[in-house]
């Protein structure tokens, strides 16, 4: 069987890791050895999962041999049905554990929102947004760092762009990439009527200076004051930095910092990152036939979720997915939803692998 042979593969290498991780030598080369319990740590769920399986299958080759001693067979056709069915969930989580990962979920995110339609209250809208973004980074633990942002007189955002830190941020924001849609009653509403506004939201994975190389000819660089709304956080000096990238067209502003310094690394950090999507995105659509179904593609024309107050309303439209415990969603509790995304993708990822065997 294809999936034994798999299996048997990853525990020979998940034991010559354990040996590995045991000698003297290597336990002195930090880089070494954080790079080998890495890879431990990916395996040993597998590993764990299969010798579950291999035991549950013993165990039912053991009461089906059972059903041919009369005294015994109804005993052994109640253990038979239980085991089967235990074999059958273990050997679609070894499907799972399994599917191919995307590298970059390890990365850390860069995370851009722009209000769309509906002037003031989409500004608003982005905002919460990010509120909710913010405390969800909070509660995985993550640390998140804003690189640039555009306020508005009333308090939003028409475009706010922030770095997420943490392994696994790019894995877990990357659902959040497409058009979100909000349908409630704007505070500048008069007459209570209900108005419809979008914000868009697009995540890339952080891109390392190793991943691809900006020549310095390809780029201009200009300073200038920072702009938006009043008050202390307005700069009095050129600090703000925007990176044109000539071949491309891309432009990059960053002016959070009062620093020009770390502007330019900042801005230069947005555009690397959002490079580097372009190269994956053209890898992906020159490989679209050969590739599993996925998720989430973050084209940024989906319209991907509903926040609607009047009826205390979330939908996920990609996966039919519905909550009515709004508030909770915005104050960042967005595990079950994320939870859900993810097991949609692995079902058709698991789909798509049965009709190409």
């Amino acid at each position: 069987m294809e999936l034994e042979k798999q299996l048997d593969a990853l525990e020979t290498e998940h034991r010559r890791l354990e040996e590995a991780l045991a000698r003297p030598e290597v336990a002195q080369n930090p880089a070494e050895y954080q790079r080998l319990s890495r890879r431990y740590a990916e395996l040993s769920e597998v590993v764990e999962v299969y010798r579950r399986y291999r035991r549950v299958q013993k165990e039912l080759d053991e009461a089906r041999a059972m059903l041919k001693d009369p005294e015994l067979k109804e005993l052994a056709e109640a253990e038979v049905e239980a085991l089967s069915q235990e074999a059958g969930e273990l050997e679609r989580r070894l499907k799972t554990l399994l599917l191919p990962k995307d590298e970059a979920d390890e990365r850390n995110a860069i995370v851009e929102i722009r209000a769309g339609t509906g002037g003031e209250e989409a500004a608003l809208f982005a905002r919460d947004l990010y509120e909710m973004y913010r405390r969800y980074a909070e509660r995985k633990g993550f640390r998140l760092e804003v690189l640039d942002a555009h306020p508005t007189d009333l308090g939003g955002f028409s475009k706010i762009v922030f770095r997420v830190e943490g392994p696994g941020a790019y894995g877990l924001f990357k659902y959040e990439s497409g058009v979100h849609r909000v349908q409630r009653v704007p505070a500048t509403e008069t007459q209570g009527r209900i108005h419809t506004s979008t914000a868009t939201v697009a995540v890339l994975p952080e891109a390392e200076e190793k991943d691809l190389e900006i020549k310095p000819e390809e780029i201009r660089i200009d300073v200038m004051r920072a702009s938006g709304p009043g008050g202390q956080g307005v700069n009095t000096t050129d600090s703000a930095v925007r990176v044109v990238h000539l071949p491309t067209g891309i432009i990059v502003t960053s002016q959070e910092s009062r620093s020009q310094i770390k502007n330019r690394e900042r801005a230069l950090t947005i555009l690397r990152s959002r490079l580097l999507e372009m190269k994956r995105a053209q890898e992906e659509q020159e490989l679209r036939q050969a590739r599993l179904a996925q998720i989430g593609t973050g084209e940024r024309s989906e319209k991907i979720r509903t926040y609607n107050f009047p009826q205390s309303r979330v939908t996920d439209h990609r996966i039919h997915y519905t909550t009515k415990n709004l508030e909770a969603v915005l104050s960042g509790e967005l595990d079950e939803l994320h939870e859900a995304l993810v097991r949609a993708e692995q079902e058709r990822m698991l789909a798509a692998m049965a009709e190409r065997a």
